[in-house]
């Protein structure tokens, strides 16, 4: 019975049939492989910051800034050993050096400890053509944390020069599998950075763990595990780690997402005979069945408003995306190009669309604008699966192989930006990207 209600789960998670692809990184993502970026990227040099023997063992701040800024493929940071100067304060500046290398934007910067032990970093952005100081802040933060100040001294300059609020802070979570299929089968849900570092284990289980998601203030987690011998979503503190198992009905509990205002909880469960969309309200654990149809409904998602739920049925004979009005319960069908369409996930703009979308055989992930019924495939490796958005809208992260090996890929929005996180080793599944966080203050 177990093995059956397990695999009942995977049935659905997958949506008919497609097993689980192994994909993201592992223990190790220090490597981006960057395949396409735009075509007129900025010229930016983060001259490596002047850095205190507090610094000692540990990687030059200049580094991880850039490291950022070309990772979104919007930006081509200078190689320092082409600089022909290292200014680190304003008056060391002289714009001309800058423009003989044709450098747009400059960013010099200094670190060193309070005398609490706290880092202290200062830094300054200029725009080299117009000879002119942009900005000049400074940050502080316990030393633990000197990877966290490099990603918001990248938010603020990447905010700066596009306009677009940065996302280099966030962090990502995953479900990195061991062994599996075996008796030593072993199961961790992982954290990393942004940039696949920092990567650390947030529970360890021999039985499976699937989908997560993240809430929207960026607290918990949800997701589904096996630990009990049956599926259950449970719901993870990320500061404290405490773990807290919702109700377990009969049969299947799966595909949990929170709502926008993080008071609901959208979810699959066939307590009734048939996987269906519900609704569990989180203060009294109420729930409302959304979908009532002999198909298969499942993957539920919400649309940035709250008023309204994206979800996959084969309720038309093939996997398609519907959407369906909380407060009418109006249903309507999204996709109609091709004949499996899953996992959806709308844009903050509310007008726009990402899903797996089948093409001659192969699984893509797709771009869809709702109101022109324009599809655009963004992705062109073989087996791509759980697309998840960056908050900021312009990359979404998903699970692909690469010659036979999982790892976790990235893709602008409008498909110009790639890059890929090779992985070391393991099965690794399911990322989930992160909401907008405070990373100096978090305690995670």
């Amino acid at each position: 019975m177990r093995s059956a209600v397990r695999n009942a789960v995977r049935f659905v998670a997958g949506l008919l049939c497609l097993a689980a692809v192994p994909a993201l990184c592992a223990e190790s993502l220090d490597t981006i492989i960057i395949d396409a970026g735009y075509d007129k990227q900025t010229r930016i040099a983060i001259v490596p910051f002047r850095q205190g023997p507090e610094f000692l063992g540990l990687a030059q701040l200049a580094d991880v800034v850039g490291f950022d800024l070309a990772r979104s493929g919007q930006f081509a940071p200078e190689p320092p050993e082409n600089m022909l100067s290292y200014p680190t304060v304003q008056r060391e500046v002289f714009f001309r050096d800058w423009r003989i290398l044709g450098v747009e934007y400059l960013v010099i910067g200094r670190a060193n400890a309070e005398y609490n032990g706290d880092l202290s970093v200062s830094y300054e952005l200029f725009d080299v053509y117009n000879e002119r100081q942009m900005l000049e802040e400074r940050m502080t933060a316990p030393r633990h944390k000197w990877r966290d100040i490099a990603h918001a001294v990248s938010d603020v300059v990447f905010e700066k020069i596009t306009g677009i609020r940065g996302a280099f802070s966030t962090r990502m979570v995953y479900v990195l599998a061991e062994n599996a299929g075996t008796d030593y089968a072993r199961y961790r849900l992982e954290l990393a950075d942004s940039d696949g570092e920092r990567s650390r284990t947030l529970f360890t289980s021999n039985e499976p763990l699937m989908s997560p998601s993240w809430s929207p203030d960026g607290r918990r987690v949800a997701y589904v595990s096996f630990e009990t011998g049956r599926p259950g979503i449970v719901l993870h503190d990320m500061a404290t780690g405490a773990r807290e198992l919702l109700p377990n009905f009969v049969g299947i509990n799966g595909s949990p997402i929170f709502s926008p205002n993080g008071q609901n909880l959208a979810l699959v469960l066939s307590r009734d005979g048939n996987p269906e969309v519900y609704v569990m309200n989180l203060t009294d654990r109420r729930l409302r069945r959304i979908t009532r149809h002999h198909g298969i409904d499942t993957e539920p998602s919400w649309t940035p408003d709250g008023g309204s739920l994206i979800f996959t049925s084969d309720r038309g004979g093939r996997p398609q995306i519907y959407q369906v009005e909380l407060a009418t319960n109006f249903i309507e069908r999204l996709t109609f190009q091709g004949p499996y369409n899953t996992r959806a996930r709308l844009l903050p703009d509310g007008q726009h669309l990402i899903f797996v979308h089948r093409r001659d055989g192969v699984d893509h992930i797709a771009w869809q604008d709702l109101e022109r019924d324009d599809l655009r495939v963004l992705t062109a490796t073989p087996l791509d699966e759980s697309p998840s958005l960056a908050p900021n809208g312009t990359m979404l992260i998903y699970a692909t192989q690469d010659q036979g090996k999982g790892i976790l890929a990235v893709v602008s929005i409008d498909g110009r930006v790639k890059y890929r996180l090779p992985s070391s080793s393991g099965d690794v599944r399911e990322p989930a990207w992160s909401p907008f966080i405070d990373a100096l203050r978090s305690n995670f």
